[in-house]
């Protein structure tokens, strides 16, 4: 009786979890935004105001250049689920994918000047981990396919031939987080021109 109790409160315990996980998911931009043009902001308010949604992000900024109107990104690791605070995984899919898998995303945006606007493109290139696996001689050694952890505890320890082979490989372009960006940029320089 006391192990289907424990049971139960701990059925209960995941579902009001997954249900309170589900609220924090960022929400879903219903349109693709590919770029933003302005008549009255300056290039180096853009941004300014690119750099400040960048970071709100928890992108670290790795490149500001104010004459060629380019800010770019370190690359930043993906969101997990218990990462509440952070909403960079936009949509259902890009936050299943973070969840899912060893994910890192670069943020690039260019400010130019077009027939008297100022325009802001952005960019964000996903890419996923790729770790070799090791060569299984028999079942008993299949906890071991990927690193050299034991059979009780499972850790992340690579051999030099696994860390040379190691790679990110690209996995496209994440426009809906470029298309939230490129939203919040437009909202602050709005607020701005107020």
């Amino acid at each position: 009786m006391e192990c289907s109790k424990f049971f139960i409160f701990i059925g209960a315990a995941f579902l009001f979890s997954a249900g309170c996980t589900q609220k924090q998911q960022p929400r879903t931009t219903k349109q693709v935004t590919k770029q933003l043009c302005f008549k009255d902001a300056t290039k180096s308010l853009a941004i300014d105001i690119a750099e400040d949604v960048l970071t709100d992000l928890h992108f670290s900024i790795n490149k500001k250049d104010t004459e060629p109107g380019i800010v770019t990104t370190t690359p930043l690791p993906g969101a997990k689920f218990f990462e509440i605070w952070r909403t960079d995984a936009v949509g259902t899919k890009n936050w299943i994918e973070s969840n899912l898998h060893s994910l890192r995303k670069t943020a690039r945006i260019n400010i130019t000047h077009n027939n008297k606007q100022l325009c802001i493109n952005c960019g964000v290139l996903t890419e996923r981990l790729s770790i070799p696996e090791h060569t299984v001689t028999s079942s008993a050694r299949a906890y071991a396919m990927f690193t050299e952890s034991g059979s009780s505890i499972q850790q992340l320890k690579l051999n030099p031939e696994q860390q040379r082979r190691m790679s990110w490989l690209k996995a496209g372009n994440d426009k809906k987080l470029a298309s939230e960006i490129l939203n919040r940029i437009r909202k602050q320089i709005q607020e701005n021109s107020r």
